[in-house]
């Protein structure tokens, strides 16, 4: 550890304690010397000037809170006397001079994807079998065990055959000990059998709770976001079980799949149980028009692709007091390289973006996409009041545990993710990315409803920043799991892919880390590394019901 404290913002009136601080330690930043009065743990803040009862607290250069008691200088930053705050917001006139970043060397470099007729490339190539509405999720487990194994899709049952072990020694007579403490063998990373369709990446079979029963809105926005992802580039085509009463009807998801792509030409194969009659019927045809999709999705193989296909959702979860100073500023630079590459971003989780309005309306192109955030801002915080909750309800136990006391200071570091480019679009949920540039994804906070949401959107990489650690992936595209900090990179590397604590303990610039960044995701996009989340099987997929989520 090369420094003990780091201050983000010159206007700031705190700093960020990189590494445990004793009552009675003097630090010094600038020449200036500071005498800390109570433990300061790692990742938390303390006062550099007194605060006054009802002063403001500045972090990343803007409010993120209020002082409900008198905090000394060198006294700790808490929920017992810090409460939330952030500034008011406006539409007005728009700043989107930029500077751009180098990218010679990226400038002339490809992926290898998969080529899409709509022009779009993906990182990867599925089948989908998805359920319109919940009461097909049984059918979708009856095929998801009938085909996986036999295609060769299938992972080793690891946790079975160490469970298996231990009944093996408790048969024995073996004791608790024996059975607590004994060490026993397992593999989770290796495949079993041979690929029967080489150049398909897998069939995926998802699971929801909708469709029926709820909102018509509700089944409307969940057509939209299966409709992304029938659409989606990393899909080679879907099979679709419908009951045939549901809300979700299947003239909406065509009506959708047609407004994401008006010259759909997948292989798509829609099934009515009800038009059916037996289940045995049905799942036979599911079998039979499934096997002819993947016939036709092992046609397709890697190609080099420009950068500027790439759509990079970007996504925190399980964050720290150093996710802003590390990962987050990290992948924000590498948005940057992308941006400038033609490429698009997604920066979504509206909640967390709490206090940043300003910032982000300022960088908006047009006056419509601005006042369009700040509606959907507006609107999604006013449903969250009148539900008895509310942004600042948003940062979680073990957030504030790790430092980040108030939404606006976790959603001032968890926007840095976006970078500094220009706002090119404000889409709101489920809708799909058509421009380059960074793109504005309204979506809860919530790790993996935000990630559905994205990669409904068009993500075909998700770079996934974590101070805490979370195994969190997506059924279709390869979450990259990003580090904040060394010891938690160290603690769970079998789900982390990259590590940026290299900023926190000054081995590496944030510029240095975003570069290493990108270089990881042309090697993941062109099916080079397999990322943790994928290897794990790590496949979340929450739909988000617009009632309240943070």
């Amino acid at each position: 550890m090369k420094q003990k404290i780091i201050k983000v913002h010159p206007a700031d009136n705190v700093l960020v304690a990189l590494t445990d601080l004793q009552a009675g330690e003097e630090v010094v930043y600038q020449n200036n010397r500071y005498k800390i009065i109570e433990l300061i743990p790692a990742k938390h803040k303390f006062a550099i000037a007194d605060i006054a009862e009802g002063g403001e607290i500045i972090m990343y250069g803007v409010l993120v809170g209020k002082a409900q008691s008198h905090i000394p200088v060198g006294g700790l930053l808490s929920t017992g006397n810090v409460v939330h705050a952030a500034n008011s917001f406006l539409t007005g006139s728009s700043h989107t001079d930029w500077h751009k970043p180098d990218v010679s060397k990226w400038q002339s470099q490809t992926f290898n994807g998969y080529h899409r007729e709509d022009g779009s490339v993906g990182t990867a190539n599925y089948w989908l079998v998805i359920p319109m509405v919940f009461c097909e999720n049984r059918n979708i487990e009856v095929l998801q065990e009938a085909l996986v194994k036999p295609l060769g899709y299938g992972r080793k049952k690891t946790y079975e055959i160490k469970a298996q072990q231990l009944i093996s020694k408790i048969k024995a007579g073996g004791a608790i000990d024996e059975v607590l403490y004994t060490e026993i063998e397992g593999d989770t990373t290796r495949i079993s059998g041979d690929k029967l369709f080489p150049n398909v990446d897998g069939i995926k079979f998802l699971s929801h709770t909708g469709g029926c029963g709820g909102t018509r809105q509700d089944s409307t926005t969940l057509c939209g976001l299966l409709a992304g992802y029938i659409t989606h580039p990393n899909v080679a085509g879907a099979t679709v079980l419908s009951l045939g009463c549901q809300n979700a009807e299947v003239k909406t998801l065509q009506e959708e799949i047609s407004k994401r792509s008006p010259n759909f030409n997948k292989p798509l194969y829609i099934l009515d149980q009800q038009k059916t009659g037996k289940e045995a019927d049905l799942l036979e045809q599911a079998i039979r028009q499934t096997l002819a999709g993947l016939m036709q999705a092992n046609a397709y193989t890697r190609l080099p692709a420009p950068l500027s296909k790439l759509v990079i959702g970007l996504e925190c979860g399980g964050s720290d007091g150093f996710s802003g100073i590390s990962a987050n500023p990290a992948i924000g630079y590498t948005s940057d390289l992308l941006v400038a590459l033609g490429g698009s971003v997604i920066l979504a989780e509206f909640p967390e973006l709490c206090g940043v309005e300003q910032n982000l309306i300022d960088r908006c192109l047009d006056k419509d996409k601005a006042e369009r955030f700040a509606s959907l801002v507006s609107s999604y915080s006013q449903r969250a009041e009148e539900a008895g909750s509310g942004f600042y309800m948003n940062p979680s136990p073990g957030n504030i545990k790790d430092g980040l006391i108030t939404d606006a200071i976790k959603s001032a570091g968890a926007a840095k993710k976006g970078g500094t480019s220009p706002v090119a679009d404000v889409l709101d949920y489920p809708e799909k990315v058509t421009k380059p540039g960074l793109n504005l994804l309204c979506t809860p906070g919530n790790d993996v409803e935000s990630t559905t949401a994205e990669v409904g959107s068009g993500a075909n990489v998700v770079l996934f920043t974590t101070g805490l650690g979370t195994p969190t992936g997506n059924p279709i595209t390869p979450v990259v799991k990003i580090a904040t900090n060394t010891t938690l990179f160290n603690r769970m590397s079998d789900i982390i892919d990259i590590n940026t604590g290299t900023i926190v303990e000054g081995d590496e610039t944030i510029e240095q880390a975003g570069e290493r960044i990108l270089d990881y995701v042309i090697k993941v996009a062109s099916g080079e590394i397999e990322v943790s989340a994928v290897r794990h099987g790590q496949d979340d997929f929450i739909p988000w019901k617009r009632g309240v989520s943070l």
